[in-house]
Protein backbone atom coordinates (compact mmCIF):
# COMPACT_ATOMS: atom_id res chain seq x y z
CA UNK A 1 0.00 0.00 0.00
CA UNK A 2 1.34 3.50 -0.50
CA UNK A 3 1.44 5.66 2.80
CA UNK A 4 -0.24 9.23 2.07
CA UNK A 5 -0.99 12.00 3.87
CA UNK A 6 -4.43 14.79 3.25
CA UNK A 7 -6.84 16.85 5.40
CA UNK A 8 -9.54 14.57 6.31
CA UNK A 9 -13.16 15.61 7.95
CA UNK A 10 -13.72 13.35 11.42
CA UNK A 11 -17.16 14.07 11.34
CA UNK A 12 -20.11 16.83 9.97
CA UNK A 13 -19.11 19.63 12.56
CA UNK A 14 -15.28 18.87 13.50
CA UNK A 15 -12.23 21.34 11.47
CA UNK A 16 -10.61 19.20 8.46
CA UNK A 17 -7.23 18.50 10.04
CA UNK A 18 -4.18 16.27 8.51
CA UNK A 19 -5.04 12.75 8.22
CA UNK A 20 -2.88 9.85 7.22
CA UNK A 21 -4.18 6.67 5.27
CA UNK A 22 -3.20 4.10 2.22
CA UNK A 23 -3.46 4.50 -1.47
CA UNK A 24 -3.74 1.20 -3.26
CA UNK A 25 -1.25 -0.58 -4.86
CA UNK A 26 -1.19 -0.01 -8.98
CA UNK A 27 -2.81 -2.13 -10.96
CA UNK A 28 -1.86 -3.15 -14.47
CA UNK A 29 -3.56 -0.16 -15.74
CA UNK A 30 -2.96 2.65 -13.07
CA UNK A 31 -1.43 5.68 -12.89
CA UNK A 32 -0.13 7.00 -9.30
CA UNK A 33 -0.51 10.96 -9.16
CA UNK A 34 1.66 13.62 -7.50
CA UNK A 35 -0.56 16.10 -6.49
CA UNK A 36 0.26 19.51 -7.23
CA UNK A 37 -3.01 21.72 -6.39
CA UNK A 38 -6.64 20.81 -5.56
CA UNK A 39 -9.46 22.92 -6.36
CA UNK A 40 -11.97 23.84 -4.11
CA UNK A 41 -15.64 22.41 -4.83
CA UNK A 42 -18.77 24.02 -3.25
CA UNK A 43 -19.82 20.31 -3.09
CA UNK A 44 -16.89 19.65 -1.39
CA UNK A 45 -18.41 21.86 1.37
CA UNK A 46 -22.05 20.43 1.20
CA UNK A 47 -20.55 16.64 1.55
CA UNK A 48 -18.10 17.30 4.32
CA UNK A 49 -20.89 18.67 6.52
CA UNK A 50 -23.77 16.07 5.54
CA UNK A 51 -25.81 18.30 4.24
CA UNK A 52 -26.71 15.38 1.35
CA UNK A 53 -27.19 13.02 4.09
CA UNK A 54 -24.32 10.56 2.15
CA UNK A 55 -21.32 11.36 3.94
CA UNK A 56 -19.14 8.61 5.57
CA UNK A 57 -16.29 9.80 7.90
CA UNK A 58 -13.44 9.93 7.47
CA UNK A 59 -13.56 12.12 4.64
CA UNK A 60 -11.02 13.76 2.11
CA UNK A 61 -12.62 16.03 -0.19
CA UNK A 62 -11.36 16.76 -3.78
CA UNK A 63 -12.33 16.36 -7.25
CA UNK A 64 -10.36 18.99 -9.50
CA UNK A 65 -6.83 17.44 -9.10
CA UNK A 66 -3.93 18.00 -10.65
CA UNK A 67 -0.75 16.82 -11.10
CA UNK A 68 2.37 14.60 -12.53
CA UNK A 69 2.37 11.13 -12.84
CA UNK A 70 5.39 9.60 -10.77
CA UNK A 71 4.56 5.46 -11.64
CA UNK A 72 2.32 3.44 -13.88
CA UNK A 73 0.87 0.24 -14.37
CA UNK A 74 2.57 -2.33 -16.37
CA UNK A 75 -0.50 -2.10 -19.30
CA UNK A 76 -0.86 1.12 -19.17
CA UNK A 77 -0.25 2.60 -22.89
CA UNK A 78 -1.97 6.03 -22.40
CA UNK A 79 0.70 8.29 -20.14
CA UNK A 80 3.91 7.78 -19.18
CA UNK A 81 5.92 9.35 -15.44
CA UNK A 82 6.13 12.75 -15.97
CA UNK A 83 3.05 13.79 -17.91
CA UNK A 84 0.81 16.40 -16.19
CA UNK A 85 -2.28 14.77 -15.60
CA UNK A 86 -5.81 15.46 -13.94
CA UNK A 87 -8.92 13.83 -11.96
CA UNK A 88 -12.24 14.91 -12.07
CA UNK A 89 -15.68 14.10 -10.12
CA UNK A 90 -15.22 10.46 -11.01
CA UNK A 91 -12.61 7.76 -11.18
CA UNK A 92 -14.65 4.61 -12.19
CA UNK A 93 -18.30 3.14 -13.54
CA UNK A 94 -19.69 -0.17 -14.32
CA UNK A 95 -18.13 0.20 -18.01
CA UNK A 96 -21.17 -1.85 -19.25
CA UNK A 97 -24.32 -0.02 -19.46
CA UNK A 98 -24.77 1.85 -22.29
CA UNK A 99 -24.50 5.28 -20.52
CA UNK A 100 -20.75 4.35 -19.83
CA UNK A 101 -20.67 2.56 -23.50
CA UNK A 102 -21.43 6.07 -25.07
CA UNK A 103 -19.41 8.41 -23.13
CA UNK A 104 -21.40 9.24 -20.33
CA UNK A 105 -20.18 7.60 -17.86
CA UNK A 106 -21.47 10.14 -15.36
CA UNK A 107 -25.26 8.93 -15.52
CA UNK A 108 -24.00 5.15 -15.09
CA UNK A 109 -26.81 3.13 -14.06
CA UNK A 110 -24.69 0.78 -12.18
CA UNK A 111 -22.18 1.98 -10.11
CA UNK A 112 -20.44 5.15 -10.56
CA UNK A 113 -17.26 5.78 -8.14
CA UNK A 114 -16.82 8.93 -7.51
CA UNK A 115 -13.19 10.57 -6.41
CA UNK A 116 -14.10 10.75 -3.06
CA UNK A 117 -16.93 9.23 -0.78
CA UNK A 118 -17.42 6.17 -2.75
CA UNK A 119 -16.96 2.33 -2.21
CA UNK A 120 -13.68 1.92 -4.41
CA UNK A 121 -13.97 -1.36 -6.77
CA UNK A 122 -10.78 -2.72 -6.13
CA UNK A 123 -10.58 -2.86 -1.98
CA UNK A 124 -14.43 -1.86 -0.64
CA UNK A 125 -12.82 0.88 0.93
CA UNK A 126 -14.22 4.14 0.53
CA UNK A 127 -12.61 6.55 -1.83
CA UNK A 128 -10.05 9.44 -0.62
CA UNK A 129 -10.17 12.95 -2.74
CA UNK A 130 -7.68 15.68 -3.57
CA UNK A 131 -6.63 16.91 -0.64
CA UNK A 132 -3.74 14.70 -0.15
CA UNK A 133 -0.42 14.41 -1.62
CA UNK A 134 -0.71 11.39 -4.06
CA UNK A 135 -3.84 9.48 -5.62
CA UNK A 136 -4.08 6.20 -7.88
CA UNK A 137 -6.63 6.25 -10.96
CA UNK A 138 -7.33 3.88 -13.60
CA UNK A 139 -6.09 5.30 -16.63
CA UNK A 140 -9.57 5.22 -18.03
CA UNK A 141 -10.45 7.92 -15.58
CA UNK A 142 -7.55 10.19 -16.09
CA UNK A 143 -7.07 13.14 -18.06
CA UNK A 144 -4.27 14.92 -20.25
CA UNK A 145 -3.61 18.55 -19.10
CA UNK A 146 -1.70 20.84 -21.57
CA UNK A 147 1.96 22.27 -20.40
CA UNK A 148 0.33 25.45 -22.26
CA UNK A 149 -1.81 26.29 -19.51
CA UNK A 150 -1.41 27.44 -15.38
CA UNK A 151 -1.83 23.74 -14.14
CA UNK A 152 -3.04 25.48 -10.89
CA UNK A 153 -5.81 27.26 -12.91
CA UNK A 154 -6.69 24.12 -14.72
CA UNK A 155 -7.83 22.15 -11.27
CA UNK A 156 -11.03 23.87 -11.11
CA UNK A 157 -11.56 22.92 -14.54
CA UNK A 158 -12.12 19.41 -13.60
CA UNK A 159 -15.60 20.54 -11.79
CA UNK A 160 -17.00 23.77 -12.73
CA UNK A 161 -15.20 23.88 -16.16
CA UNK A 162 -16.75 20.44 -17.05
CA UNK A 163 -20.02 21.50 -15.59
CA UNK A 164 -20.46 24.87 -17.57
CA UNK A 165 -19.05 23.49 -20.87
CA UNK A 166 -20.97 20.55 -21.21
CA UNK A 167 -24.68 21.77 -21.44
CA UNK A 168 -23.35 24.70 -23.86
CA UNK A 169 -22.03 21.86 -26.11
CA UNK A 170 -25.02 19.66 -25.92
CA UNK A 171 -27.41 21.80 -26.20
CA UNK A 172 -25.83 23.58 -29.59
CA UNK A 173 -24.82 27.20 -28.46
CA UNK A 174 -23.70 28.88 -31.38
CA UNK A 175 -22.45 31.75 -32.71
CA UNK A 176 -24.86 34.90 -32.14
CA UNK A 177 -27.02 32.97 -30.26
CA UNK A 178 -28.09 35.07 -27.21
CA UNK A 179 -27.17 32.93 -23.93
CA UNK A 180 -28.03 34.06 -20.19
CA UNK A 181 -25.82 32.78 -17.52
CA UNK A 182 -27.69 33.01 -13.84
CA UNK A 183 -25.04 33.24 -11.16
CA UNK A 184 -21.24 34.52 -10.98
CA UNK A 185 -19.75 32.43 -8.96
CA UNK A 186 -17.14 29.43 -9.51
CA UNK A 187 -19.65 27.96 -12.14
CA UNK A 188 -21.32 31.34 -13.33
CA UNK A 189 -17.48 32.78 -14.51
CA UNK A 190 -16.62 29.42 -16.56
CA UNK A 191 -20.10 29.77 -18.38
CA UNK A 192 -19.58 33.45 -19.53
CA UNK A 193 -15.92 32.39 -20.49
CA UNK A 194 -17.03 29.61 -22.80
CA UNK A 195 -20.17 31.43 -23.84
CA UNK A 196 -17.69 33.92 -24.54
CA UNK A 197 -15.41 31.54 -26.73
CA UNK A 198 -18.43 29.93 -28.45
CA UNK A 199 -19.41 33.38 -30.54
CA UNK A 200 -22.74 33.57 -28.17
CA UNK A 201 -24.05 37.23 -27.19
CA UNK A 202 -23.79 36.65 -23.46
CA UNK A 203 -25.77 38.51 -20.71
CA UNK A 204 -24.99 38.10 -17.12
CA UNK A 205 -27.74 37.78 -14.33
CA UNK A 206 -26.89 38.96 -11.33
CA UNK A 207 -28.34 40.25 -7.78
CA UNK A 208 -25.54 42.55 -6.98
CA UNK A 209 -24.74 45.32 -9.16
CA UNK A 210 -21.02 46.00 -8.11
CA UNK A 211 -20.54 42.37 -10.07
CA UNK A 212 -21.06 44.55 -13.40
CA UNK A 213 -17.31 45.49 -14.41
CA UNK A 214 -15.91 41.56 -13.37
CA UNK A 215 -18.73 40.07 -15.72
CA UNK A 216 -18.13 42.60 -18.42
CA UNK A 217 -14.26 41.29 -18.29
CA UNK A 218 -15.22 37.90 -18.05
CA UNK A 219 -17.03 38.29 -21.51
CA UNK A 220 -20.42 39.47 -20.75
CA UNK A 221 -22.18 41.76 -23.63
CA UNK A 222 -24.51 42.70 -21.31
CA UNK A 223 -24.91 42.54 -17.45
CA UNK A 224 -28.85 42.49 -15.79
CA UNK A 225 -29.39 43.06 -12.34
CA UNK A 226 -32.48 39.82 -11.33
CA UNK A 227 -34.02 42.19 -8.57
CA UNK A 228 -34.97 44.82 -11.60
CA UNK A 229 -38.06 44.07 -12.92
CA UNK A 230 -37.98 46.51 -15.54
CA UNK A 231 -34.13 45.29 -16.91
CA UNK A 232 -35.95 41.88 -17.02
CA UNK A 233 -38.56 42.84 -18.54
CA UNK A 234 -36.56 44.20 -21.65
CA UNK A 235 -35.26 40.80 -22.17
CA UNK A 236 -38.85 38.67 -22.16
CA UNK A 237 -38.75 36.69 -24.64
CA UNK A 238 -35.34 36.42 -25.98
CA UNK A 239 -33.25 33.99 -24.95
CA UNK A 240 -31.82 30.66 -27.12
CA UNK A 241 -30.55 29.37 -23.66
CA UNK A 242 -30.10 30.39 -20.22
CA UNK A 243 -27.60 28.46 -17.71
CA UNK A 244 -28.67 28.71 -14.34
CA UNK A 245 -25.33 27.90 -12.32
CA UNK A 246 -27.39 29.23 -8.96
CA UNK A 247 -27.55 26.34 -6.09
CA UNK A 248 -29.78 28.21 -4.07
CA UNK A 249 -34.06 27.86 -4.27
CA UNK A 250 -35.22 30.88 -6.45
CA UNK A 251 -37.89 32.13 -8.79
CA UNK A 252 -37.03 29.97 -12.00
CA UNK A 253 -39.82 31.61 -13.90
CA UNK A 254 -38.45 35.05 -13.58
CA UNK A 255 -35.96 33.16 -16.10
CA UNK A 256 -38.00 31.01 -18.17
CA UNK A 257 -40.41 33.66 -19.21
CA UNK A 258 -37.15 35.11 -20.98
CA UNK A 259 -36.58 32.07 -22.95
CA UNK A 260 -37.69 32.10 -26.43
CA UNK A 261 -40.23 29.80 -28.13
CA UNK A 262 -38.25 26.02 -28.20
CA UNK A 263 -35.73 28.65 -25.88
CA UNK A 264 -34.23 25.93 -23.05
CA UNK A 265 -33.22 26.70 -19.33
CA UNK A 266 -30.49 24.35 -17.64
CA UNK A 267 -30.00 23.98 -14.20
CA UNK A 268 -26.57 22.74 -12.43
CA UNK A 269 -26.71 24.20 -9.19
CA UNK A 270 -28.05 21.22 -7.16
CA UNK A 271 -30.05 23.12 -4.17
CA UNK A 272 -30.18 21.75 -0.40
CA UNK A 273 -33.99 21.90 -0.90
CA UNK A 274 -36.71 22.46 -3.35
CA UNK A 275 -36.88 25.00 -6.25
CA UNK A 276 -40.70 26.97 -6.02
CA UNK A 277 -42.98 24.92 -8.40
CA UNK A 278 -42.52 26.37 -11.58
CA UNK A 279 -45.29 27.56 -14.07
CA UNK A 280 -46.40 24.85 -16.44
CA UNK A 281 -48.19 27.07 -18.20
CA UNK A 282 -44.67 29.29 -18.89
CA UNK A 283 -42.91 26.29 -20.30
CA UNK A 284 -46.33 24.59 -22.51
CA UNK A 285 -47.10 28.27 -24.24
CA UNK A 286 -43.72 28.65 -25.97
CA UNK A 287 -42.60 24.62 -25.78
CA UNK A 288 -39.60 25.75 -23.73
CA UNK A 289 -37.48 23.37 -22.10
CA UNK A 290 -36.73 23.57 -18.41
CA UNK A 291 -33.59 20.87 -18.32
CA UNK A 292 -30.59 19.55 -15.70
CA UNK A 293 -26.94 18.79 -16.35
CA UNK A 294 -23.82 16.71 -14.42
CA UNK A 295 -20.52 17.47 -14.86
CA UNK A 296 -19.53 15.11 -18.33
CA UNK A 297 -18.04 11.91 -19.57
CA UNK A 298 -14.60 11.70 -19.52
CA UNK A 299 -14.42 11.82 -23.54
CA UNK A 300 -16.17 15.19 -23.09
CA UNK A 301 -14.19 16.00 -20.63
CA UNK A 302 -10.66 15.55 -22.49
CA UNK A 303 -12.41 17.70 -25.29
CA UNK A 304 -13.24 20.47 -22.72
CA UNK A 305 -9.28 20.62 -21.41
CA UNK A 306 -8.31 20.37 -25.20
CA UNK A 307 -10.44 23.51 -25.75
CA UNK A 308 -9.43 25.45 -23.30
CA UNK A 309 -5.93 24.69 -23.89
CA UNK A 310 -6.60 25.72 -27.57
CA UNK A 311 -8.62 29.27 -26.61
CA UNK A 312 -6.31 30.06 -23.53
CA UNK A 313 -9.00 29.45 -20.51
CA UNK A 314 -8.57 28.68 -17.08
CA UNK A 315 -10.26 30.00 -13.87
CA UNK A 316 -9.96 32.87 -12.14
CA UNK A 317 -8.12 31.59 -8.90
CA UNK A 318 -7.02 32.08 -5.47
CA UNK A 319 -4.55 29.99 -4.29
CA UNK A 320 -4.14 28.88 -0.62
CA UNK A 321 -2.11 26.24 1.73
CA UNK A 322 -3.87 23.30 2.73
CA UNK A 323 -3.89 24.93 5.96
CA UNK A 324 -6.28 27.23 5.26
CA UNK A 325 -9.44 25.07 4.24
CA UNK A 326 -11.80 25.82 7.05
CA UNK A 327 -11.00 29.56 6.65
CA UNK A 328 -11.92 29.28 2.87
CA UNK A 329 -15.07 27.12 3.43
CA UNK A 330 -16.24 30.52 5.98
CA UNK A 331 -14.82 32.41 2.99
CA UNK A 332 -16.65 30.33 0.33
CA UNK A 333 -20.56 30.87 2.22
CA UNK A 334 -20.27 34.53 2.08
CA UNK A 335 -19.24 34.20 -1.71
CA UNK A 336 -16.06 35.88 -0.57
CA UNK A 337 -13.30 33.96 -3.46
CA UNK A 338 -12.79 35.36 -7.25
CA UNK A 339 -13.89 32.53 -8.27
CA UNK A 340 -12.54 29.51 -7.17
CA UNK A 341 -9.86 28.49 -4.60
CA UNK A 342 -7.35 26.35 -5.27
CA UNK A 343 -4.89 24.52 -2.59
CA UNK A 344 -1.32 24.12 -3.31
CA UNK A 345 -0.91 20.82 -1.76
CA UNK A 346 3.03 21.75 -1.57
CA UNK A 347 1.77 22.90 1.60
CA UNK A 348 1.14 19.59 2.85
CA UNK A 349 4.90 18.92 3.51
CA UNK A 350 4.65 21.15 6.25
CA UNK A 351 2.13 18.05 7.84
CA UNK A 352 4.76 15.39 7.51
Amino acid sequence: MIKTIGYAAQSATTPLGAFNFERRELGAHDVQIEILYCGVCHSDLHIVRNEWENTTYPLVPGHEIVGCIIDVGNEVKTFKVGDKAGVGCMVDSCRTCSNCREGFEQFCDNEIIFTYNSPEKQTGKNTYGGYSSQIVVDENYVLQVSGKLDIAAVAPLLCAGITTYSPLRHWQVKEKDKVGIVGLGGLGHMGLKFAHAFGAHTVLFTTSPDKTEDALRLGANEVVVSKNEEEMNKHLNSFNFILNTVAAPHNLDAYTQLLKRDGVMCLVGLPDRPHPSPSIANLIFKRRQLVGSLIGGIRETQEMLDFCAEHNIVADIEIIPIQKINEAYERMLKNDVKYRFVIDMASLKQES
